[in-house]
């Protein structure tokens, strides 16, 4: 049977790969172009290895706000090995200085409260350099910025940072520029993430840790699912018309009823509770449901669903009410709820609207095909037909966000880009992702956060966080600069540029042949001709073979298991079903696997630990 399914996968291939090709595999990754901060009258802060600048803040300043001296201090020495004092505004008497957050000293008439939240203002004069922010959180993401964008810092992953050395550190004498964040609330948490590293990539959501030494952090009371928290599943077994009716009249836990009028009361008195028990200083609860798509076929919700055109009317009229019944006591909080799954439509009926203090949180980005742009593909994932594989496909889930903003004053994005039924397989958003991000923020919507910045390492997944933090910060940040940037830190100079070839024809190839998305199965990620099967080998080849340091061969080996995890589920080249060697090449990809500390192919499940419990007829997919 393994052999039949294995031809049939290989004529599979083998025909759509003969009929479908892209003409080119020049990719645009979008964004602007990148222009360096230019210098026209010279400043310099240091000059042959020595300072005369010092570092200025307010009497008294925050934690904050001294973590932003530490890491500028940190960074100046390192670059030129002056050490740069720091003194308060008291202190200070007119010397050439670097100036940082809010004081009494006047240098510039821009206020804080002119400066959207967590932006900041970079300013010089030719003997101070002023870098003020909105709050004190804007000041440090300055602080960030400017050594990024004007003195080359970079911090790639939280164990890699590139810092130039030159005893002469040198600005423009006229600079004015007030900077302002694309989303307010951003979100990315990547392997070994600390808070440095949040701060360093201006990420200002959390969800648990509060990073007030960071100028803070959003958090939840309740985060994610919590629907079973704040209707226990205890309660069923007196009171099952709290939960889903099944189409049959049977109820289940799989979801609340949020129709019935007792539920409401039951869930804000367990809101309260953990509001008021809450270890964290946090100001959003969140209404979430449990992953499934079982809700609610009673009476009350089919009338609701009928009367507004979409599942997610209750949700919406539920969060309402239950943000009315705790917002008294709790004026300041904004309460979220996941428009996901069965909920990820919004109402046709745009008279149904969220209250101000309401967010709902967009999912549907799950269901969208990632290697066309989200305003020319709207394919749905699951289902299996050729149309919706292969085919044009409508842009509804673009509409879906279009509507949303329309009935909501705050909208926020859920995301996860990876394949979840194939993590180790490349995973093709890296074109679409400036372009659906600038649409986002194009129609209104106010935050992006995501969500599998936290594993999947075989897949570039270190690349892919890097650029979305990018965005996430300046939606029209230039893609390709920020891409060659960490992958010449990152595997190397001599291996970036097959590296980048690489990525740009897979990129063409699944866009020219198939759709991409969350959860594909490891014959959809695009098909190859032969001879373009041959020159991805040649690349990887060359780029294993390129002069790197241990550290960046090792990078470029994981990445390449991406391609061999692929090949490998296609049956192409070594993995031939017919290679007599092929059960060697699938043990030795799976001791490359476990030699590059890689556990799991799925996000479904690990793959086993001993060599013995693994099947290596199967194909890697089949080893979870």
């Amino acid at each position: 049977m393994e052999f039949v399914k294995a031809l049939i996968c290989f004529l599979e291939v083998f025909f759509l790969s003969i009929f479908n090709f892209p003409s080119s595999s020049q990719v645009d990754y979008g964004g602007g172009d990148y222009v360096a901060p230019a210098v026209t009258t010279p400043m310099y802060i240091a000059k042959d290895g020595k300072t005369d600048f010092v570092i200025v803040t307010a009497d008294g300043a925050d934690a904050c706000i001294m973590n932003a001296v530490d890491e500028l201090q940190t960074y100046l020495e390192k670059i030129c090995g002056a050490e740069f004092e720091h003194i308060t505004e008291s202190e200070y008497a007119g010397a050439k200085a670097i100036i940082l957050g809010e004081t009494n000293l006047g240098i510039t008439d821009t206020e804080p409260a002119s400066i959207g939240e967590d932006g900041f203002l970079l300013y010089s004069n030719g003997n101070q350099l002023v870098i003020l922010g909105e709050d004190s959180r804007g000041t440090l993401y300055g602080v960030y910025t400017f050594l990024e964008e004007y003195l080359g810092v970079r911090w790639f992953t939280p164990t890699l940072e590139v810092v130039p050395e030159s005893e002469d550190i040198v600005i423009d004498a006229a600079i004015y520029r007030i900077v302002e964040p694309s989303f307010v609330l951003r979100r990315n948490a990547c392997p070994g993430t600390n808070k440095k590293h949040y701060a360093r990539n201006r990420i200002n959501v959390t969800y648990w840790d509060e990073m007030k030494d960071y100028g803070g952090a959003l958090t939840y009371v309740l985060w994610d699912v919590t629907l079973d928290t704040l209707v226990p599943d205890s309660l069923f077994a007196e009171h099952p018309e709290y939960f889903a009716m099944n189409p049959d009249g049977t109820r289940t836990t799989d979801h609340v009823c949020l129709s019935h009028p007792d539920v409401l009361p039951i869930a804000v008195a367990n809101a309260r509770e953990a509001i008021l028990n809450c270890p964290r200083d946090s100001k959003y609860i969140h209404i979430g449901q449990k992953d499934n798509s079982n809700y609610c076929h009673c009476e009350t919700c089919e009338s609701l669903y009928e009367k507004y055109g979409a599942v997610s009317a209750p949700t919406i009229i539920f969060t309402n009410s239950f943000a009315d019944a705790l917002d008294d006591e709790f004026p300041d909080f904004t309460f979220t709820f996941y428009a996901y799954g069965e909920t990820d439509r919004p109402p046709k009926d745009l008279t149904l609207t969220c209250n101000p203090n309401v967010v709902p949180v967009l999912c549907g980005l799950h269901k969208a095909c990632r290697s066309h742009k989200l305003t020319e593909c709207g394919a749905q994932d699951g289902n299996e037909t050729f149309q919706n594989l292969y085919g044009e496909n409508e842009p509804t889930i673009a509409q879906d966000f279009a509507d949303w903003v329309k009935i909501a004053d705050r909208t926020f994005i859920y995301d996860y880009t990876i394949n979840f039924l194939n993590s180790a397989q490349f995973f093709s958003n890296l074109e679409t992702m400036q372009h659906t991000m600038k649409y986002m923020y194009d129609i209104g919507i106010t935050g992006f956060t995501y969500n599998c910045g936290d594993g999947h390492s075989a897949a570039f997944n270190e690349l892919r966080n890097y650029l979305l933090c990018k965005l996430q910060w300046d939606v029209n940040a230039d893609v390709e600069y920020h891409m060659m940037d960490f992958m010449n830190a990152y595997y190397g100079e001599a291996a970036a540029p097959y590296l980048k070839e690489i990525l740009d024809i897979q990129a063409a190839q699944i866009k020219a042949t198939a759709h991409a998305f969350d959860f594909d199965w490891h014959y959809q990620s695009g098909f190859y001709p032969i001879h373009t099967i041959s020159k991805l080998d040649g690349l990887w080849k060359k780029a294993l073979s390129a002069d790197a340091t241990d550290e960046q061969m090792f990078n470029i080996e994981v990445a390449n298991l991406s391609w061999e995890y692929f090949k490998a589920n296609q049956l192409l080249g070594e993995y031939f079903f017919l290679n007599p060697g092929r059960l060697k090449a699938n043990e030795e990809l799976y001791d490359a696997f476990k030699a590059h500390n890689i556990d799991r192919v799925s996000s479904f499940g690990l793959i086993p630990e001993n060599k013995e419990d693994v099947d290596f007829m199967l194909r890697p997919f089949n080893w979870k």
